[in-house]
């Protein structure tokens, strides 16, 4: 009986570096983007069922909550990118050099990442601003005293959680982008 065995090559130590590095910014990235998202998105549709319940609608929230929604969907893309960095840190630990990704198309994966994260940070920026400057206008518009004897003209809780939803996603978007020059960083040499 003649068995085969095949003598596996051991990985080079830059290729388990690099492994190692996109395993571990991955899952931080992943899980990190991901629990602060879900919150973000959690408020954001709390806040979306308010304004929806509400009898008026305040002038110029429609931009900023497109703007907030398309900040939370490239939200979504970034967490899916990080969730494709541990499939890479996997790819890269097989034995056959040919199966390995090559470490442009890595850099590329990479590249997109920070795209998608600063293309959603610029999208909840802009929404965020939207709606400071509709509690502004609101808040602007009350006469001194006022405000005890009228509180439809008080910004509303949905408004308020709407802003809130904003900085949470623009905090997750942060995270991708640290993740994403940290492995850009590490990678690229």
């Amino acid at each position: 009986m003649s068995q085969n065995y095949e003598i596996s090559r051991p990985l080079p130590p830059n290729v388990k570096r690099a492994a190692t590095i996109l395993q571990w910014s991955g899952n931080i990235g992943f899980w990190g983007q991901l629990v602060l998202g879900v919150l973000a998105a959690a408020l954001l549709f709390l806040a979306l069922a308010g304004l929806v319940a509400q009898e008026t609608s305040t002038e110029g929230t429609s931009f900023s909550v497109f703007c907030s929604v398309a900040g939370v969907i490239a939200l979504v893309i970034s967490i899916l990118i990080c969730f494709r960095y541990k499939k890479i840190a996997q790819l890269m630990r097989d034995p056959e050099a040919k199966a390995r990704p090559k470490k442009s198309s890595t850099l590329q994966l990479i590249r997109a990442g920070l795209l998608s994260n600063l293309v959603g940070i610029f999208l909840s920026i802009i929404g965020a601003e939207g709606f400071v400057g509709i509690l502004w206008r609101k808040l602007s518009n009350i006469p001194q005293g006022a405000a005890v004897y009228d509180t439809s003209k008080l910004p509303t809780p949905s408004e308020i959680l709407l802003l809130l939803a904003n900085t949470h996603t623009i905090l997750c978007h942060f995270a991708g982008i640290v993740v994403g020059l940290y492995l850009l960083d590490r990678l690229d040499r």
